[in-house]
């Protein structure tokens, strides 16, 4: 159910958006004083998009069922509780966290579940491209507002009105950021290090680690922000032939691999499959 805590403006004429309508429905409809109306699609989630909607490729049906089978065995656990740790002493009196790029709501839920065990419960906005990865997030997150939207767009949220934001390896839109992170608050981002997962993207084509990521992320992060912190979290993984499949399909080569072939790769590969993750969590605050 949308939080009425977070100022969402409406996508298309920036006015602020609430909830239309009485009882129950009231949750299942969005407006604005312009007469413009989004309503809940039957999964939960509101979609924002509209005329011509996005360039970028959303994460397909088979993407996502393959994140899930993955991120549901618990391999990426120390993550999700690294992000978690990192958003946590940010969050202000009437706590506020952005996800962009929620795909499937696996990290926010990790941020909403240790905000409650934190006494501070967040109201919390996900948005993502892919109306698949959105229809699971709604179901791990109802008490979330889970949008589609592209990033690159303005955000639908007021001046100042989150105290955090989490980019979990989705794009980066650092103005929009800064103009709705409170003053105080903080960005955090996700990236993988050289090493990342090598083993497994040799074994089934994966894309590889683009050179200078790291350095590319403060150079353009440097206008509006300032590095407050950077921890790595590397987690050793022992993978079915299975696991190594799902997380080949999850990520970006889910566009351009099939399953099929995947597998036949994968096919008389000894198990378990040692493998590494390799990741850095960045903090960022708002100059």
């Amino acid at each position: 159910m949308p939080d009425a805590a977070l100022p969402l403006l409406c996508p298309v004429c920036c006015g602020p958006l609430s909830r239309a309508g009485v009882g129950a429905a009231a949750a299942r409809t969005l407006s604005c004083a312009s007469g413009h109306s989004f309503d809940a699609a039957r999964q939960g989630y509101f979609n924002f998009l509209v005329g011509k909607g996005t360039p970028f490729e959303p994460d397909s049906a088979a993407m996502v069922e393959a994140r899930v089978n993955f991120l549901s065995r618990g391999h990426y656990l120390p993550l999700a509780r690294a992000v978690a740790a990192a958003v946590v002493p940010s969050l202000g009196e009437h706590p506020a966290v952005l996800d962009s790029g929620t795909g499937t709501g696996h990290y926010l839920r990790a941020v909403l579940d240790a905000s409650a065990a934190a006494g501070r419960p967040a109201a919390a906005l996900g948005l993502d491209i892919s109306k698949f990865a959105l229809r699971r997030a709604a179901r791990l997150n109802p008490e979330a507002l889970n949008v589609v939207w592209d990033v690159w767009r303005p955000l639908p949220l007021a001046d100042d009105s989150v105290d955090a934001v989490t980019v979990v390896f989705a794009p980066r839109n650092p103005a929009e950021f800064a103009r709705v992170l409170r003053p105080g608050g903080r960005l955090v981002v996700v990236t993988p290090r050289p090493g990342h997962l090598n083993t497994v993207a040799d074994l089934t084509g994966m894309l590889g680690l683009e050179e200078s990521k790291e350095d590319r992320l403060g150079q353009a992060m440097a206008e509006h922000f300032d590095t407050h912190s950077a921890a790595p979290v590397d987690i050793p993984l022992e993978l079915s032939r299975q696991d190594a499949a799902d997380l080949a399909l999850m990520g970006p080569a889910g566009h351009h691999l099939d399953r099929e072939s995947v597998e036949a790769r994968l096919a008389g590969v000894p198990e378990p499959l040692q493998a590494g993750a390799r990741f850095q969590v960045t903090v960022f605050a708002v100059r």
